[in-house]
């Protein structure tokens, strides 16, 4: 990987580059960035001492309503600005944006007198856990790929249409089709184009199954520059397609027809010089590291579970039969699998968590996925589970993952190792705005149920 430059170098550069201004984001922890432009003299200072943010960034949810029942932050502490430090090796410039430079950043907050990171931070939580991961002396390879739906919509055509009816860009169930992609090429070239011109390279993006809906494949990294990218990817997609009149969504399942959409989470491990999961005299070419990292992630999905299935919707798109794997198995070479393991070289034998939907925080799930197969590493766990065949063949019985977000965030809230991974005060702020989450929904009055008793009940 490059080494990360100056700060001295980055403000140079930035002092070059047109305008007066600069773009600095942080993410919240539905995986949303959150951000503001600043005067290139107010960065210059910031290089140096952070910049102020307002700490409700982490006390309310996804539609700006404010956490009741949060402690780390909220009503009772007034919303003060917390700390945030850019982190240089971010640096970008947004083509699509006059070629602004563009900044990530991390949260801190003052401890006894010492600079900590800010433990709900999703960032933060990724980088602890690959803190842990240089102990172990291993430095963890990833790639996310992403499904994603394509509406011919506005934010303001559909605040019209008010929730129901989105227009996808083009109809029918029509999986790797060269004709619907050449359809919205010029969308399509956009994406390819200035996503990697933005430092998201896509390894490869072509239309799924279902109307209007694409897959895009990041190219793999350094799991920090992973989540980095992975994040960076849907704020791309949807400021890209505005300008064609465009709107993605990467909402689970948006519709009880089609299947879902997925974030696919591809992983493996290296010592700086070779890949720690390929021995080719082993069980599909998986070395015992492998196998130990993998019996960590059958180990922990349920228990980490809504860090993969973060929102109410997550769990509509856990349905038998519509590609979503609804149990913690794994196979080789099989997609029906929540881990599929992927022989090859030496450079590309790596797991693949099929499980999470295109809805997570890439943080927060490629924190999950490494946390839970490091322990196995740690634990040096033995995979005693056997390869299903087919669809689930082999999974009789093996317990199928919970239909709701109160489930799984239960189990995440008990879950010791959530608790040694990630810290009591990520697992209790996070469990608790999964808790909210559900409450919102527990309250909501649905289509479904207008259509369903409105009139004949």
């Amino acid at each position: 990987m490059p080494s990360t430059p100056s700060p001295k170098d980055v403000l140079a550069a930035v002092r070059k580059s047109p305008g007066n201004r600069v773009k600095v984001a942080v993410v919240d922890i539905d995986g949303i960035l959150r951000g503001k432009y600043v005067h290139k003299d107010k960065f210059a200072s910031a290089l140096e001492g952070g910049f102020g943010f307002c700490d409700v960034v982490y006390g309310w949810d996804s539609q700006d309503q404010c956490y009741d029942n949060t402690t780390i932050t909220g009503w009772h502490k007034g919303f003060p600005d917390a700390v945030a430090r850019i982190d240089v090796s971010t640096h970008r410039n947004v083509p699509w944006d006059d070629g602004v430079d563009f900044f990530l950043g991390s949260f801190v907050r003052m401890r006894d007198g010492r600079e900590e990171p800010l433990p709900v931070d999703p960032r933060q939580v990724l980088l602890r856990v690959l803190a842990r991961a240089e102990k172990l002396g291993v430095v963890p390879m990833c790639s996310l790929e992403f499904e994603f739906f394509n509406f011919a919509e506005t934010p303001q055509s559909w605040a019209e249409k008010k929730g129901v009816g989105p227009e996808p860009i083009t109809p029918g169930m029509f999986g790797y089709s060269l004709l619907r992609a050449n359809h919205a090429r010029d969308y399509m070239k956009a994406l390819f184009a200035e996503c990697g011109a933005f430092g998201v390279p896509i390894e490869g993006l072509h239309t799924e199954t279902g109307p209007g809906v694409y897959e895009a494949a990041i190219i793999y990294s350094e799991a920090l520059e992973a989540g980095d990218r992975a994040v960076l990817f849907k704020e791309s997609a949807k400021e890209i397609g505005a300008r064609f009149g465009i709107m993605p969504s990467f909402m689970a399942k948006w519709s009880q027809q089609y299947p879902g959409c997925s974030g696919h989470i591809h992983q493996s491990l290296s010592d700086g010089k070779k890949n720690l999961f390929h021995d080719a005299k082993g069980r599909a070419g998986m070395s015992r590291t492998f196998e130990s990292y993998l019996a960590g992630q059958l180990a922990g999905l349920l228990e980490l579970a809504p860090m993969f299935w973060p929102t109410i919707n997550s769990y509509k798109r856990l349905v038998d039969g519509f590609w979503a794997p609804v149990k913690p198995t794994w196979g080789i070479d099989n997609r029906t699998a929540s881990f599929r393991v992927i022989p090859g070289s030496a450079k590309s034998t790596r797991l693949e968590t099929r499980c999470p939907g295109a809805d997570v925080n890439a943080y927060l799930g490629l924190a999950a996925c490494l946390a839970a197969g490091l322990d196995g590493i740690e634990k040096k766990l033995k995979l005693t589970a056997t390869p299903i065949h087919g669809t689930n063949q082999g999974a009789e019985n093996v317990p199928r993952a919970p239909r709701t977000l109160i489930e799984t965030t239960q189990l995440f809230r008990a879950s010791d190792r959530a608790r040694d991974w990630f810290g009591d005060e990520f697992v209790d702020h996070f469990a608790a705005t999964r808790e909210w989450e559900w409450r919102q929904w527990q309250d909501a009055v649905t289509d479904w149920e207008l259509k369903r008793y409105l009139e004949i009940i």
